[in-house]
């Protein structure tokens, strides 16, 4: 097609949003943006990040990046992300006005509500990302607003779509994982936060031309009300962005570090700790529900940024050598072992409120995969694991145990918020089944309980004199201002930082409930006696499947369904799976069971006392499934009242009115054999039927199947037919026969009874 007219930008590409094709409308733009002066970009550039993420208010949908999928849009799934790929067009066009020092305002209404209600009551946030940034409104407007620069505008945008655009519509079943905004996430955090190399530089319109890293600005609003701790704060971050001028590890890094802040901010900081205290009564409403693809966002954010601080190479032994030859990179993710700093402290707020407030079905899955990655950083460690012929679990080394140590609460408190989630979840759902056995499986593993308990004596050791909120030093950036300033001091007390971890999360007057102690085992002693229970029950569906199945061949012939054989019979989702997840059900629960004994050291006279108990309760609940019965050398056998409880099926379809409760009260039963028992104590309650609701098997007992066995035998001799055959043609008879006799006796004479 023709260039697109330059000398009206701005109407010509909102006209073509309507009238072209969606990978025309992308090349027109690269176009513009290519030849496009910044002076005239600047003012199409808010217009175009809102195209294609979407308003703020969710009312523009954009390009629906969280609903596009290469299986169903390849041509615009690719499309779309070569156009916002971190080289693409779009990302030039950011760079081409962060040259400029462009800023472009964004509502503080629509940040996370603890960010927002801070800086609406003049308190500035401890994170150095909303410093230097407030503006007020001119001319009495109503809202304050932040001057973002291009780059943290954009980026701003697309982190904040994921909550804006939730309710954007879909046509078809959406992969969270397959979409392009998955996707585009995974590919910003590998350009921002590469585990190997360094961040690729900015693409430049002017060949060897730096974009430089944004300019300090003097703070827009002056905050007088802020208290000594935020004034700190504030003198803490005046060098949070270097300017042009600055060195070049700041230059290097600034992308890498706003991006964090920002994915952090914008996904997990919508619980305070304030608000998280207040949540916990009952009567209060949520203020933020996550989905369920927030939450593999987040586990995203959470697994690289393991792999990102696990990548950094070993310490060099000589000081000197080390301050010439660490990259800035490689400063950073010394200081991301920021795990603590830059997200520990939202994410178990959030996780928190999660385990309270999910709903209890399988969904949970999700929240309970993001914890479980944030616990186990060393599956994003690089060294690999030992080839083994053994398929035995890895030990969990030792040099983790700082981390396990300052993430104490993540393990500890979470745990027991998954144990009472568990002990109000139905076991006997393979999904749920298999979410006790995966944290069963994760704590298990050599080593980490025995580590998880050194952390636990470490915090309650006798305590030590912590002044009055110095525990937060732990969880902010040092007194420079930028992550690469100058290290934090070394605290050798390994106490003092596991008590600074716990009273930083859930402050100075919390009660502690110890992993180990006899609290939280008595609820591991409830979930091993609850997964005894879901086994037998899970077999006894299973036993009953297998009839139903084995008795199915037989009532189809009369058009029954398994509903009507047995009523009473309540389905699980297991009935709809099948054997073989029934099967791996009870292998997931035999292990969960396993892991638990293992981690908290539970005895056999403990799991034997309570499978007991399980079979008790099994009983005194109605829910066995074999009829009474007595043992033999022949195995088990009937009894009278076993008999009588067997006979439901067959009485359900001798009451039938139709042909087939003629037959079968014809072969199924006999009138005086049912005289003789109506009196029986056994069944002295069920006489309100006239024909005697029995079983006879006369038909199988008398000489007729002696008979049948002859003929087989010499049809078979005779007419050189295979013994298959000669039953079919016996059967066939039979069953003529049958219906003769049931016409004669039932269709032509009144029945005795």
């Amino acid at each position: 097609s023709a260039t697109p007219q330059l000398h009206h930008p701005t109407a010509t590409l909102k006209a073509d949003c309507v009238n072209k094709p969606f990978a025309q409308r992308c090349h027109d733009l690269e176009t513009v943006i290519e030849e496009l002066p910044a002076k005239e970009l600047h003012g199409i550039f808010p217009w175009l990040v809102e195209s294609i993420f979407g308003s703020l208010d969710g009312i523009i949908v954009g390009w629906n990046l969280r609903c596009l999928q290469g299986r169903t849009n390849p041509n615009e799934y690719s499309v779309a992300l070569d156009f916002l790929d971190p080289s693409g067009p779009m990302m030039k066009l950011v760079y081409k006005l962060q040259a400029e020092e462009y800023r472009y305002d964004f509502p503080v209404s629509y940040l996370p509500g603890p960010v927002k209600a801070s800086i609406q009551e003049q308190v500035l946030p401890e994170c150095s990302l909303y410093h230097n940034k407030v503006q007020f409104p001119s001319s009495g407007g109503l809202g304050l607003n932040l001057a973002l620069n291009p780059f943290e505008y954009y980026m701003f945008y697309f982190a904040i779509s994921l909550i804006t655009q939730k309710n954007s519509p879909v046509t078809h079943h959406v992969s969270p994982s397959n979409s392009a905004y998955f996707i585009l996430v995974d590919t910003y955090l590998k350009c921002f936060l590469p585990t190997e190399g360094s961040v690729l530089p900015p693409p430049s319109s002017n060949p060897g031309g730096a974009i430089p890293s944004p300019t300090p600005r003097s703070p827009a609003v002056p905050f007088s009300s802020y208290g000594m701790h935020h004034t700190s704060l504030l003198k803490r971050h005046i060098a949070h962005q270097p300017s042009v001028n600055a060195d070049p590890a700041s230059q290097e890094i600034w992308r890498s570090e706003t991006l964090l802040q920002i994915f952090v901010e914008m996904w997990l900081h919508h619980y305070s700790l304030e608000m998280y205290q207040k949540m916990q009564s009952p009567h209060v409403k949520e203020s933020f529900k996550p989905t369920e693809e927030h939450v593999l966002v987040v586990r995203l954010l959470v697994k690289h940024l393991h792999a990102f601080s696990n990548s950094l190479k070993p310490e060099p032994l000589s000081p000197s050598a080390h301050s010439h030859t660490a990259s800035p990179l490689e400063e950073f993710k010394r200081l991301v072992v920021v795990i603590p700093r830059f997200v520990q402290e939202k994410l178990y707020i959030f996780l928190q409120h999660c385990f309270g407030h999910w709903p209890l079905d399988a969904s949970f899955r999700a929240v309970l995969e993001m914890w479980l990655s944030y616990l186990q950083p060393w599956r994003y460690a690089p060294e690999k694991p030992p080839q083994s012929t053994e398929p035995l679990p890895r030990s969990v080394s030792d040099k983790w145990a700082a981390f396990i140590q300052e993430n104490l609460l993540m393990y500890t408190k979470l745990f027991v918020g998954f144990l009472n989630r568990a002990l109000r979840t139905d076991l006997v759902s393979p999904k749920n089944a298999l979410m006790v056995f995966r944290v069963a499986k994760v704590f298990a593993q050599p080593n980490l309980a025995e580590m998880i308990l050194k952390g636990e004596q470490l915090f309650l050791e006798p305590e030590l004199v912590i002044p009055h909120r110095q525990h937060r030093l732990f969880m902010s950036p040092t007194l420079g201002g930028s992550f690469l300033s100058s290290r934090s001091p070394a605290v050798t007390d390994a106490s003092f930082k596991v008590k600074s971890h716990v009273y930083s999360l859930e402050g100075q007057d919390f009660q502690y409930k110890q992993m180990f102690g006899a609290e939280v085992r008595n609820l591991v002693l409830k979930l091993a006696q609850l997964i005894c229970q879901a086994q037998q029950t899970a077999k006894s569906i299973s036993d009953h499947s297998a009839e139903t199945m084995a008795s199915q061949s037989f009532f189809s012939w009369f058009r029954f369904t398994p509903s009507e054989v047995n009523g009473s019979y309540t389905g699980n989702d297991l009935d709809e799976i099948g054997q073989d997840s029934i099967k791996k059900t009870d292998e997931y629960l035999e292990k969960a069971l396993e892991y638990l004994c293992q981690i908290f050291k539970l005895s056999e006279a403990q799991l034997t006392q309570m499978m007991m108990k399980c079979g008790t309760a099994q009983d005194e609940n109605g829910k066995k499934q074999l009829p009474d019965c007595i043992a033999s050398e022949n195995g088990l056998i009937l009894t009278p009242l076993g008999r009588y409880q067997f006979a439901d099926q067959m009485e359900m379809l001798c009451s039938r009115e139709d042909f087939v409760g003629r037959l079968c009260r014809y072969h199924l039963t006999n009138p005086q054999l049912a005289q003789k028992i109506r009196y029986s104590p056994v069944v002295r309650d069920r006489t309100s039927h006239n024909w005697g609701p029995r079983i006879s098997l006369r038909f199988l007992a008398s000489y007729r199947t002696l008979i049948s066995l002859l003929m087989i035998y010499f049809l078979a001799s005779w007419f050189h037919i295979g013994p298959v055959g000669c039953t079919f043609i016996i059967l066939t008879g039979y069953f003529l026969y049958a219906v003769i006799m049931t016409f004669f006796f039932e269709g032509w004479k009144p029945h005795e009874h």
